[in-house]
């Protein structure tokens, strides 16, 4: 197979360079993420066999006038990182290719797609290599543009899982139509979408489920001056039941998703809030997938919506979305329910804190289980909304300040409450809650020979869970290349009394970047977009290379 695609690559190549009159492009990157684990008995991890651990990347692009190619070749030797799914172990190889054409009226891509329908509700390809995640989709994509303000489009192919592949069929449609321009209004903007996803999965003799799940959804986004509106609301088809790669029960469910987001935005000043209601709304390429930790073959993207943290103390208690299904003698749910608003507000210049350039950013989000009432027979009756269990909530201020051209700062605080369930792991509503408060103060300063120092101090108080943390990092440019940094943050409330300390840098030239640290990896989530993987403890060294030409 793999001589195949570089057969076909190379014919695609010649055929671009004989043929096109055009200058051929040539770019791609290199990047590797190892790490050396050792034991640690204060933490109690005692590291695995194949203590080094190391996932690298490498991508070429090609491009000839209206033709482009590339293919990516990937390396997890002899294992991948610690908290990635174990289908990457001791493999290496190429993981992905595609061919594309495209002009002022196609595009058509056969290969590795990566492709996204509205907000991603019912259909998301993508990858993230930090949280270990690429489900694009091995097939043809075709979009169609009959005129400037439509969009047509269609994907089929199976699903990315490892060096593998799902054993079920992806179908998708999609129309996006923006009538801004009918309208003919500087003021005014509007458009609608449209997108259809199929799975087909055959039964084998124990499964006995449908062999066609159906997904559909529609979009309308609405700018209007300084206000912006967009609602996306989703449907999904009946499937039977199952938790954890386990068949829970062979009654068919159907699922619903609801998105709304409103801004508003004026100088100095900018409003967003949205609302969303996920009920059995999680979907995935092969039905026994539900529930696996490491996102693999995931189609509907349902990230949570609460504020990205940008520091070590706020990413201990993160929210993570929960709009599964769950039935079984401990808990029953049926999604989740909430909201997510933002401010965010610059001082005029002529007042006092203008004068230092002071921006005020405030930020709330509530999030709860869906109020459903079961019955015997395992079906339900829900409320649109209702009174459903507190998952999670939180307030954060943040303020910043420039305070000369030499000095600047940050000053956060949160205070939230999140469900041992959720953060902790196991069922939810049963375990209580963990409330905490964090404050952060981050300063920044150019030393006398220009150099940048950050620092930043945090607490965390919490009698819950492992009680209060402190947490200290100091950061400093010894050039405009190269930058080092040591962190500590330190579980003093807990009776273990364990610091999770780091040291390291980074060297950055032109288009190649090196970063090495030491230290303890504190276990926990680690989210990114909202979308979030397990990590447990560690400690060791950890290398990172990236190049791109």
């Amino acid at each position: 197979m793999k001589i195949k695609i570089f057969y076909y690559l190379a014919i695609f190549l010649i055929y671009c360079f004989s043929f096109s009159q055009n200058e051929t492009y040539i770019s791609g990157s290199l990047e590797s993420n190892s790490q050396l684990l050792q034991d640690d008995n204060g933490l109690n991890f005692f590291s695995p066999q194949d203590n080094f651990r190391s996932n690298n990347y490498f991508q070429v692009d090609f491009q000839n006038g209206n033709f482009s190619a590339g293919v990516q070749y990937e390396s997890y030797l002899p294992s991948a990182l610690l908290g990635y799914s174990e289908i990457y172990n001791n493999e290496s190889g190429i993981a992905q290719y595609y061919f594309k054409y495209e002009d002022q009226k196609n595009e058509i891509k056969v290969g590795s797609i990566y492709e996204q329908f509205g907000n991603g509700l019912i259909f998301r390809a993508w990858e993230d290599r930090q949280l270990g995640i690429n489900n694009s989709i091995k097939g043809i994509n075709y979009k169609f543009f009959p005129t400037s303000n439509l969009e047509i489009s269609a994907i089929h192919g199976k699903q990315r899982n490892g060096f593998e592949y799902s054993n079920s069929t992806i179908t998708g449609l999609n129309s996006d139509f923006d009538i801004s321009s009918i309208l003919e209004s500087e003021k005014i903007g509007l458009s609608f979408g449209v997108s259809y996803i199929n799975r087909f999965q055959e039964n084998n003799e124990v499964i006995n489920a449908p062999e066609n799940v159906n997904l559909i959804g529609s979009r309308l986004n609405l700018f209007l001056d300084k206000i912006y509106i967009n609602l996306e609301i989703a449907k999904k088809g009946k499937d039977i039941l199952v938790n954890e790669e386990q068949i829970i029960s062979a009654k068919e469910y159907d699922g619903t998703a609801m998105q709304i987001d409103f801004g508003y935005s004026r100088k100095g000043l900018g409003i967003n809030s949205s609302f969303r209601r996920l009920e059995n709304f999680n979907f995935y390429s092969d039905r026994l997938s539900e529930g696996n930790i490491y996102n693999q073959q995931t189609i509907s993207f349902t990230p949570a919506l609460t504020k990205q943290q940008d520091y070590m103390l706020t990413n201990i208690y993160v929210y993570n979305s929960q709009p599964r299904l769950v039935i079984n003698d401990i808990e029953k749910r049926v999604g989740e329910v909430g909201i997510q608003n933002d401010i965010f507000y610059s001082f005029n210049k002529e007042s006092f804190l203008g004068k230092y350039k002071t921006k005020l950013a405030v930020n709330f989000s509530y999030w709860s289980s869906i109020e459903a009432n079961f019955n015997s027979d395992e079906s339900y009756d829900v409320e649109f909304i209702g009174n459903g269990k507190r998952l999670y909530k939180d307030l954060n201020f943040e303020i910043k300040n420039r305070w000369n051209k030499k000095v600047s700062s940050t000053l956060t605080f949160v205070d939230l409450s999140i469900d041992k369930g959720v953060t902790l792991g196991g069922p939810l509503g049963v375990q209580g809650n963990i409330d905490a408060r964090i404050g952060v103060f981050e300063l920044n300063f150019l030393d006398k020979n220009n150099r940048n120092n950050r620092i930043v101090a945090q607490h965390l108080w919490t009698n819950d869970d492992k009680k209060e943390w402190a947490g200290l990092v100091y950061e400093y440019a010894v050039s405009n290349k190269l930058n080092v940094f040591v962190s500590d943050i330190w579980n003093y409330g807990n009776e273990n009394d364990l610091h999770y300390y780091n040291i390291g840098g980074s060297y950055s030239n032109g288009p190649s970047r090196i970063s090495l640290n030491y230290g303890r990896q504190r276990g926990g989530l680690i989210c990114v977009g909202g979308v979030c993987r397990f990590v447990p403890e560690s400690n060791g060294f950890n290398l990172n290379l990236s190049y791109s030409f």
